[in-house]
């Protein structure tokens, strides 16, 4: 493995924007509602191991993740405070960012003849040109070989990653940390809302390197991109990727479709979402550590989220505007009309519109949000 280079986060002058997938995932996810089917296909499967984690009676790695399009000196005044946070508050951990520099050399090193030897996995990613497929790729790629946290660049820690860990689990026996994201899954039959309505959160986690879900996720996402491109007959650089296609290829319901097949897999049995609907504290499953909704999503307006002024909240996700769903448009942007893009307006605006899109619709089971 290539020795990375640290890069202190001291001095951060100029600006840029960009947004990576995890830090939409509440903004948009019953905004863009329509019906798909996640992405749970697993492709040929040659690197990974069967353990259900493969460092047993390790530690996680004190290392912290991000992927940004510039690096951590050219990063925007509003992009350094938050990404301060992290070596604030974990000063004994390794921080590195990935950038639109130095990711494909990343994956080349890591993956190529010298390393995994995975040429589909170096020719896949070489050939992505959708940011957000790239960087949901990627994410899950660093974490299969170096294990550690990642998080967005606009999530904020707001306590020490060994936080994440209660004091009543033993780390040694755990491969990998998530936390509840969406949790209405009276929405779990709906036409419209489906499956995005109970997910785990992807805009922060935190695993030991090689774990087995890491790799199903990559094999699912190069299966989903082969089919894609056998139905579109265009080659993977040309594909045509609406909204829903990145949050069900790569994005949430792949990310919790993947994490639930290996829980079952590991146990079994049957996994459902039903083992963490509505959970009061953290749970293990398959060596999985599962966190509350506070933990990592606290303040979202729905799935009993609480503050973030609860102690149980671990991070604070600032939702930073977004221009990728320009790219990838969805299939009901009239049904709920168009939502202005600034910050505290877009979420009161968000939350508007789903109330008053839901009174239109027939009636779940059960209502909707509490707000509502």
């Amino acid at each position: 493995m290539v020795e990375k280079k640290f890069v202190p986060i001291s001095l951060f002058p100029k600006r840029a924007r960009r947004f990576t997938h995890g830090s939409l995932a509440t903004l948009f996810l019953f905004i863009y509602f329509c019906v798909t089917r996640t992405s749970h296909h697993v492709g040929e499967t040659r690197s990974y191991s069967t353990q259900a984690t493969a460092d047993v009676g390790e530690k996680f790695p004190r290392k912290i993740w991000q992927i940004w399009k510039v690096n951590p000196l050219e990063f925007d005044g509003r992009d350094i405070e938050v990404a301060r946070s992290w070596t604030a508050k974990n000063p004994g951990y390794r921080y590195e960012v990935l950038t639109d520099q130095n990711d494909l050399e990343y994956v080349e090193t890591n993956f190529g003849p010298l390393g995994e030897n995975r040429p589909d996995i170096v020719e896949t990613y070489r050939s992505l040109t959708a940011p957000i497929i790239k960087a949901d790729l990627l994410r899950y790629l660093v974490m299969y070989i170096e294990g550690g946290v990642y998080a967005d660049i606009d999530v904020e820690a707001l306590r020490p990653v060994e936080r994440f860990v209660p004091s009543t689990h033993d780390e040694r026996d755990i491969g990998m940390v998530i936390g509840v994201e969406i949790d209405e899954p009276q929405f779990s039959d709906h036409p419209i809302l489906g499956q995005k309505s109970q997910s785990f959160c992807q805009w922060t986690f935190m695993c030991k390197p090689r774990q087995p879900v890491m790799m199903r996720l990559v094999e699912n996402i190069l299966h989903w991109l082969n089919e894609l491109s056998i139905k579109q007959g265009k080659p993977i650089s040309e594909l045509q990727l609406d909204f829903d296609d990145v949050i069900t290829g790569t994005g949430p319901s792949a990310f919790t479709g993947a994490i639930l097949s290996e829980m079952s897999r590991i146990t079994g049995k049957t996994v459902t979402w039903d083992t963490f609907h509505d959970i009061p504290e953290s749970k293990v499953v398959g060596g999985f550590l599962v966190l509350t909704v506070e933990a990592f999503a606290a303040g979202q307006g729905h799935s009993d989220s609480g503050t973030h002024n609860s102690r149980n909240a671990l991070v604070k996700h600032h939702y930073h505007a977004s221009e990728w769903p320009k790219r990838h448009p969805d299939s009901i942007t009239p049904f709920l009309g168009r939502l202005r893009s600034e910050e505290q307006e877009r979420q009161i605006a968000i939350f508007q519109a789903i109330g008053e899109a839901l009174k239109k619709m027939e009636p779940p089971p059960q209502p909707a949000f509490g707000g509502f």
